[in-house]
Order: C-alpha cells, then structure tokens, then sequence
C-alpha cells in the first residue's frame, strides 16, 4: 500500500510539473537584445512592463539595449521593482555616447548594481551601417587599412579591465574578426557576433565558424525574419546554425518594435519555428539558457 501511495505521489508530481512546464515554456531563457521604452526610439513597451511579463512567463534574464544611452541605470531600477528575473544593461559606442569612448565604457561599467554588462561596438553609426543606408554623414570607425584603431584598443582594454561582454554591433564581417582577435588578445572570455547574418555585417557561414573558433557566440535573432527587419526565412537560419553548431550559436528577440510581437511571443514564435526545421528543444535550450548564461557570467 505505502508503495502504491509513493507511486501516486510521484505520479501527480510529474503531472504537476509537466503542467507547469507546459504553462511556462520559456522557464530559465535569456534574452541578450530586448529594446524597451524609455527610448529615443518609438518601443512597444516599457521595460519595467516587459520585465514583469517575462518574469510571469518564467525567464530568467533580459539585458537591455538602446543605441543611444547607456541602460545600467535602468536595469539597476527595474531590478528593484522587479524580482524573480535578472535584468542588465549596456552601453552602445554610437555617437551620442562619444563613439569609440573608453570613459563611456568605465563609466557604465562603474555604474551602482553593477547590472552594466554589455559593450556593443556601435551599431546605428558604424561606417558598415551607414555605408548600407547610403547616408551622408560621419560614421564611428573601429578600423583603418586592416587595422584597429588605438581608441578601439582602449576600448577593448577597458571591457577586459573590467570583465564585460564585447558585443560586435553593426559593423563589417572583417572588421568584427578583427575586434574578436584583438578581444581575444586582450583576455576578453566573452564575446557575441551580433545578429552575425543580417547586414551590414551579413557574415558567411566560413566567417562565422572562424567567429565560433575564436571563442565567440554567434547571436540569431527574431527580428531578422519578420517585419521591416526581414532579411531571411527560417530555413535559412536553422542551416547556418548546423554548420556553426548549436554550442556557439545564442537566440534573441532583438524584438520592442512597434508592431512586432512582444519579446517573449517573438521568442516562442522564433523557438517553434526552428524546432520545424529540425532543430531539437535541447538545441533551443543550449541556444536560450546554457550559452546566453555563460555569455553573462551567470551560473
């Protein structure tokens, strides 16, 4: 009888705990590119709003970005009001924060919480994205001729002095490797490719696996197959993670757009999709949680 008891007792617990896997199914995801209001940019929701519906959908860490501010400070207050979800911040090198500024890197990094992970090697002003946009206006550089240039070296330096994260932003595929190598040189452990398919990087599949070699993640992202962002189809995707590999690949939302589904939908979305081409749920979960989690240090 007792052993027909413990038969039972496990067996709702294993009920009780499908259902709750069911009810929450992106239970321990992170997600590396969330845009979130407060912005200059129009967004789809505030980041407090998004934290708490993330939070309540089972996530276990977002990290904002904006291209223009740096966002320590707003994760460090969504954090307090918040709980039961780990929230970060970054600093995008663009422009509005001095370009390649090492003090801006210091700065984030020093910020109170220390919730400041992320350094994105600028993004809306690279010389790649305005070269893409056919803009006519000054661009933030990170290399001359083939190489670096001293202020993207500081910078470097100052991301490795204080152990963050490189992200590569929207500069070109060569110049990307060429951060990477230097990184590497400098002992930087963590570094991503960001959205490494989409231009104005728009890296090969080669450059990509050179990327993974290195040391680097290679980030995917929702954005780039739905809506003004679309610049590749599912099939697409799951064929250039194959040839990377899961264990150096990360998937984000990339999503706060207006329009666009809200982060955690995209990801589900983004995840399903995948899963159709063939990709397995532990591919998803080394791609959502293990890798994204190493990336920032978490345990």
């Amino acid at each position: 009888m007792k052993q027909l008891k413990l038969a039972l007792l496990l067996c709702t617990a294993l009920l009780f705990a499908n259902a709750q896997a069911q009810t929450k199914p992106l239970e321990g995801v992170i997600d590396i590119h969330v845009h979130a209001a407060p912005d200059s940019t129009p967004r789809s929701i505030d980041a407090i709003d998004l934290a708490k519906l993330a939070q309540t959908r089972g996530m276990r860490a977002l990290v904002l970005k904006n291209h223009f501010a740096p966002t320590a400070a707003d994760a460090y207050y969504v954090s307090k009001v918040v709980p039961g979800i780990q929230i970060f911040g970054g600093v995008d090198l663009n422009f509005s924060v001095g370009g390649m500024n090492p003090a801006a890197v210091e700065k984030m990094a020093l910020t109170t919480g220390s919730h400041g992970k992320l350094v994105w090697m600028a993004t809306s002003d690279t010389c790649a994205q305005v070269r893409n946009s056919r803009a006519q206006r000054p661009c933030v550089a990170v290399a001359r001729d083939g190489e670096l240039l001293p202020e993207t070296r500081a910078v470097i330096a100052t991301i490795a002095k204080y152990n963050l994260v490189m992200a590569t932003g929207h500069n070109s595929a060569e110049e990307d490797l060429l951060l990477i190598r230097e990184a590497r040189k400098q002992g930087i452990a963590h570094i991503v490719v960001t959205h490494g398919m989409l231009s104005p990087t728009s890296m090969t599949v080669p450059q990509m696996q050179e990327a993974a070699k290195l040391g680097a993640y290679i980030e995917f992202v929702y954005n780039g197959l739905i809506g003004n962002g679309k610049q590749f189809d599912f099939p697409d995707y799951a064929k250039a993670i194959r040839a990377v590999g899961p264990e150096h690949c990360i998937l984000s939302s990339d999503m706060g757009q207006p329009g666009n589904p809200l982060h955690p939908d995209g990801l589900l979305l983004f995840f399903t999709g995948l899963k159709k081409e063939g990709l397995t749920q532990s591919d998803i979960d080394r791609m959502s949680k293990t890798n994204p989690a190493e990336l920032l240090s978490l345990k």
